[in-house]
């Protein structure tokens, strides 16, 4: 596992010499910060947004699938898109990763995190153990916004609830959260990233673990930052570890 390991690890950009504590990681996790975070804040929607009505949490793969794929809930980003990307991976997953929106490539391919952010999020992944066919990924957003602008509120409030059937049907054990539009949303929230980086939060009526790090596309601009993100990376592994250990109640 050495090599491999020192591979991803080379991906990341982090060198070899870099402390890999695993113990003293899965010995202390902070106590899960409790967030609302079922839909946006109803100070931040719109008052011309229709309300929502999402599928029951019940509701099968291939039905959610069929109804995002036409979405005309946003009249702006139905007309604009190539399609909608629902979201790929395991169905079974214990890991969901979740990211802000699709680019231009992602609303070409109808896949989340493909490109250099895909491939650097693929290293992150692997760093920790986990190839990408084991965990599931998703956005806020189904649809890219016109010039990869941020999501809109009203468009986070439609879009969201597709996002929660989807944890509903999923039962991740964690969810890792990249970037500061995916926190924000996720925890309905306007603390920068900062300070939501290093905390353990939970997300939606399960409480779901939540773990918060960099989007792999800043990291890309900003190489510096990519110790950072291997730190948020050992700590979602190490409360993961916790979790299935039974240590997390």
């Amino acid at each position: 596992m050495g090599p491999l390991r020192n591979a991803y690890l080379d991906a990341l950009g982090i060198d070899r010499w870099v402390p890999r504590d695993a113990p003293a990681e899965i010995a202390s996790i902070p106590e899960i910060v409790a967030a609302s975070a079922v839909a946006a804040p109803a100070a931040r929607i719109s008052p011309a947004v229709a309300p929502f009505v999402p599928l029951a949490p019940s509701a099968d793969w291939a039905t959610l699938r069929e109804r995002v794929a036409g979405c005309t809930a946003c009249a702006e980003l139905c007309k604009t898109r190539t399609q909608t990307v629902f979201g790929v991976g395991n169905t079974r997953a214990e890991w969901l990763v979740i990211g802000e929106a699709p680019g231009a490539e992602e609303d070409r391919q109808g896949e989340p995190f493909v490109g250099r952010a895909g491939q650097l999020l693929n290293a992150m992944l692997l760093a920790i153990g986990l190839p990408r066919e084991q965990v599931f990924i998703a956005n806020i957003l189904k649809c890219r916004p016109p010039g990869n602008r941020d999501p809109k509120p009203e468009e986070v409030s439609r879009c969201l609830p597709y996002l929660s059937n989807q944890i509903a049907l999923l039962k991740p054990r964690i969810i890792l959260a990249v970037g500061r539009i995916a926190a924000q949303n996720l925890l309905a929230t306007d603390a920068p990233l900062a300070r939501l980086r290093g905390k353990l939060h939970s997300f939606g009526e399960a409480a779901t673990p939540l773990v918060i790090t960099y989007h792999p596309a800043y990291l890309l601009r900003t190489p510096s930052d990519k110790r950072k993100a291997w730190e948020d990376l050992k700590f979602a592994r190490a409360t993961y570890a916790k979790i299935v250990g039974g240590g997390n109640g």
